[in-house]
């Protein structure tokens, strides 16, 4: 199952920023409690991040401080700024991964790509990020891509994953 909340994945484009267009989908959440997240959320899956210009039009018809909408942005590692490549690529660098040799395994990628975790290939097929934690610690290391699950990781696994996202 592809986690589309986070990166617009290799069947989409995102959209270029447009205030009108980000406005409409903040006003699609108007008077809905809580309405922060699925806001930041649906701004990330229209545009494939949260420019810094959408900041203020959110925290304006939420009623709330640029301050507070950049903190929530900020805080969590799901969003971001600039776009994803076309495939995302999680490593999770946990305790339990870390014990079962996701360092190693995150050294070999970054040689092996030419970048480092939290970047995009400058083809922008491939965005490499570090996670604290899928869930998998049972089959550690883990990684995910584009919302697929892998446990057991070793080098040949990982090589097959960025195959795949190169594919």
């Amino acid at each position: 199952m592809r986690d589309t909340s986070t990166s617009p994945g290799p069947d989409s484009r995102p959209e270029t920023w447009d205030a009108t267009r980000a406005t409409e989908i903040i006003a699609g959440f108007t008077g809905q409690p809580g309405s922060l997240l699925p806001i930041l959320h649906a701004i990330q899956q229209a545009f494939g991040c949260i420019p810094q210009a959408a900041e203020p039009l959110i925290a304006e018809q939420l009623n709330i401080t640029r301050a507070e909408v950049h903190g929530v942005v900020t805080f969590y590692h799901d969003f971001r700024r600039e776009p994803a490549g076309q495939h995302v690529l999680k490593i999770c660098r946990a305790e339990a991964c870390q014990s079962m040799g996701a360092e190693a395994l995150v050294s070999h990628l970054e040689r092996s790509l030419g970048l480092r975790c939290g970047e995009t290939s400058a083809d922008g097929q491939i965005t490499v990020e570090a996670v604290y934690c899928l869930g998998l610690c049972a089959v550690a290391p883990s990684a995910m891509l584009d919302g697929a699950v892998v446990g057991r990781l070793n080098e040949r696994k990982l090589e097959t994953l960025v195959a795949e996202a190169k594919r």
